[in-house]
């Protein structure tokens, strides 16, 4: 019986700090085993000890194996599988009760210390490494002990005998562990500035232990990086980062935490147990057969009965444990969808949160920049000088482009939210496209390039389809084409593909003879801020949003946008759209309206503003124009003043305090149903221009607007309803 319990402490092996054991096939085995281990690689971790634990029994080194044994231990305990690692340890114990070996001992208190960790037992844990650290001054087990008692004390709120731990093992000069400690000091220190809220200490924190892990392959260190990352970012408010690292999370779930990884570590643990259960039987034979030369019955009888035990006893803890992977499969598998359930929430949070910081964020830059586009409109009126006039140019230039890069991230915003939808109402393809060419015509002429367009004749002229949506494809096609185009051309096609009753397949491609785009930069160009690179952000400027919106808008009609280009040979981006058209519709005659001047003298208006800049910017424009206003600061007072006095018309802002535009218009219209309201706001993402024109509104303005459109729209809305009320 002697014999068997040694043969089977022999037969199952284990992962501790290197001892005194000097074997250097065995030290082999064990460097292997300790980096397999580190790259959360377990099922190559267990394959090395159980190579170390057959040699050092070949070599009958028990002290080797009591190291093995140790390792086995604190690697199943990593594992989360503490009857494996109990098992090893009590086999160590065994075996140092028979040799002396003070090193196996300190590690068999190491080991036991986390045991007791893990059961939170822990002032008990820091008794047990106090012995350990008495019995060896072996550097490696004491940067290990060192380790387990910064976690220990970093469990009892003792932070600041915590962070001194940690901080030694960030300069640590381990022989075999110096990165792996340092991750693990770093990851450390980061979740105590969490529980001190020391947010940024932690992102510094949390990107050094990242860094070393990534450059040594520790990936389960690498995913707890970039869990604590994305709190910090989260608690810190930078929502694009903390989304970024739960994206990270996301592809490291499927990498890291896979199923078939765990059931690879499953079968190689059974594997061990199956490995011995052959070799003991071997061995059990072998007895037998000496035994039996020797005609001991008695014995032969007690090795059968001994044998028949053990191989019963293995034999039900091999099916023991086969019913438990597949428990653990089952339990994995609901670990797993209820992580990635948690993921996506997370993920869906921080969009959720990224956007509403986007949308206020550009709502409000929208105010200021109403004042510093209408004082410039003002100062460029009132005759400066030529150094003024230089300095003013360039002020508006600023406005402008400012205004229009918070107008492409509120687009973006509102397309990733799911804010618009495409409308259907009958167009004239040809004169929307025309519209855009003619817009840009100025833009085309200061580069010396010329707008082409090439329209298919065979086009239904009666579709259905968003105007406005494709004015703005088009707009951010044609306008990126003649940015890049220095005296060349820039081509508009639109061609029939087919004609099936009432639906239609349209062809469309901006092609231009401009500088083109690399294979290379053509991978990423419809990505947000991209622009190619750095040096044509430099030279031709922009934002880089211009592509990202055509794709989000082509999205939302089902299309993609494709692209062919050659560095240095122009540039060709061409998409299909499938709409409907109105057949038997009797064309109109075509008309253009032309822009009207309006002779304003004499309006009397309503001007509803809360901030006090914007009443002083907006009533001198009006004035301007001879026109006459009274201000209300509310909604309240604006109600007041629209009941007890006659205008021409209302100028009523949307974003206000108290009762907000739509509100007040909504009461306005319940005693006047005829007076003209033009709502002047800085659309947010959460705004509606139906709901607007819903509540009674008769026109938007989006602020910060352009002075000729604001005189147009008073112009469209309040003089000519007024001449035609003096008409009738």
């Amino acid at each position: 019986m002697g014999a068997i319990f040694i043969a089977l402490c022999f037969a199952l092996s284990v992962y501790p700090q290197d001892g005194d054991n000097t074997n250097t096939g065995i030290d082999t085995y064990f460097q292997e085993a300790r980096n397999f281990q580190h790259q959360d690689l377990n099922d190559k971790a267990l394959v090395a000890l159980d190579k170390a634990a057959e040699l050092s029994e070949k070599l009958q080194d028990d002290k080797a194996l009591i190291d093995t044994y140790h390792k086995f231990a604190l690697l199943y305990l990593e594992m989360g599988k503490a009857d494996n690692a109990t098992f090893y340890w009590e086999r160590a114990k065994v075996l140092l009760n028979a040799i002396a070996y003070p090193m196996g001992d300190a590690i068999n208190n190491y080991v036991e210390a986390k045991f007791l960790f893990d059961r939170e037992e822990y002032y008990q844990a820091i008794f047990v490494l106090d012995k350990a650290k008495e019995l060896s001054n072996n550097r490696n087990l004491l940067h290990n002990i060192v380790l387990l008692e910064g976690e220990i004390y970093s469990s009892i709120n003792k932070f600041e005998t915590a962070s001194t731990n940690f901080n030694s093992l960030v300069v640590n000069s381990d022989e075999f562990e110096q990165e792996y400690l340092q991750v693990r000091a770093h990851i450390g220190l980061a979740l105590l500035n969490q529980e001190t809220e020391e947010y940024e200490e932690s992102v510094k924190n949390a990107e050094s232990a990242l860094e070393i892990a990534q450059a040594n392959g520790f990936s389960k260190w690498i995913y707890k990086a970039n869990e604590l990352l994305e709190q910090d970012y989260e608690r810190l408010g930078k929502y694009d980062l903390s989304l970024r690292y739960s994206r990270n999370l996301l592809q490291l779930k499927d990498s890291v935490f896979t199923l078939a990884k765990s059931v690879e570590e499953a079968k190689i643990s059974n594997n061990v147990q199956l490995e011995y259960m052959g070799d003991e039987i071997k061995r059990q034979d072998e007895q037998i057969d000496q035994l039996s030369e020797s005609a001991n019955r008695s014995e032969l009888t007690a090795i059968l009965t001994s044998a028949f035990l053990t191989i019963i006893s293995l034999l039900a803890v091999s099916l023991y444990r086969n019913n438990q992977i597949k428990l653990k499969t089952n339990d994995l598998l609901q670990t797993k969808n209820r992580e990635l359930q948690n993921a996506r929430d997370a993920a869906v949070q921080a969009m959720e949160a990224k956007t509403n910081f986007l949308s206020t964020v550009s709502h409000e830059l929208r105010t200021p920049l109403y004042a510093v586009t209408g004082l410039t409109h003002l100062l460029l009126e009132e005759n400066p000088s030529p150094s003024q006039l230089e300095h003013l140019k360039s002020l508006k230039f600023s406005g402008d482009y400012l205004l229009n890069f918070i107008n492409d991230i509120l687009q973006i915003n509102k397309i990733d939210a799911d804010k618009l939808e495409p409308m259907s109402v009958e167009i004239n393809l040809k004169k929307v496209l025309t519209d855009v060419i003619n817009s840009l015509q100025q833009s085309a002429k200061e580069n010396k390039t010329k707008i082409i367009l090439d329209y298919d004749d065979n086009i239904p002229n009666h579709l259905m389809s968003d105007p406005l949506k494709l004015s703005q494809i088009f707009m951010n096609l044609v306008g990126n084409a003649l940015k890049f185009t220095k005296k060349g051309q820039v081509y508009v096609i639109a061609k029939l593909v087919k004609k099936i009753e009432e639906d239609v397949s349209l062809y469309f491609e901006v092609k231009d003879t401009g500088i083109g785009i690399s294979k290379e930069q053509q991978k990423s160009i419809f990505d947000s801020f991209e622009q190619g690179s750095i040096q044509i952000n430099r030279e031709y400027g922009g934002t880089g949003l211009g592509l990202t919106i055509v794709k989000s808008l082509l999205g939302l009609f089902g299309s993609q946008i494709q692209l062919e280009s050659e560095h240095g040979k122009g540039s060709s981006f061409f998409f299909e759209l499938n709409l409907k058209c109105k057949d038997g519709v009797v064309d109109d005659i075509p008309f253009e309206v032309a822009e009207k001047d309006y002779e304003f003298a004499g309006l009397h208006l309503l001007l509803v503003e809360d901030n006090k800049i914007n009443q002083v910017i907006t009533k001198k424009m009006l004035a301007k124009k001879d026109i006459s206003c009274d201000i209300a600061d509310n909604g309240l007072k604006a109600v007041d003043l629209a009941r007890d006095n006659t205008y021409d018309g209302v100028l009523m802002d949307i974003h206000m305090p108290g009762i907000s535009g739509v509100e007040a218009t909504i009461e306005i219209r319940k005693f006047d149903k005829e007076i003209p309201i033009i709502a002047l706001t800085a659309i947010s993402l959460d705004d509606s221009l139906e709901s607007f024109y819903a509540a009674g509104c008769n026109d938007v303005v989006t602020k910060p607007f352009k002075p000729e459109v604001f005189y147009q729209k008073i112009g469209e809305n309040i003089l000519e309803e007024k001449v035609d009320k003096t008409v009738s």
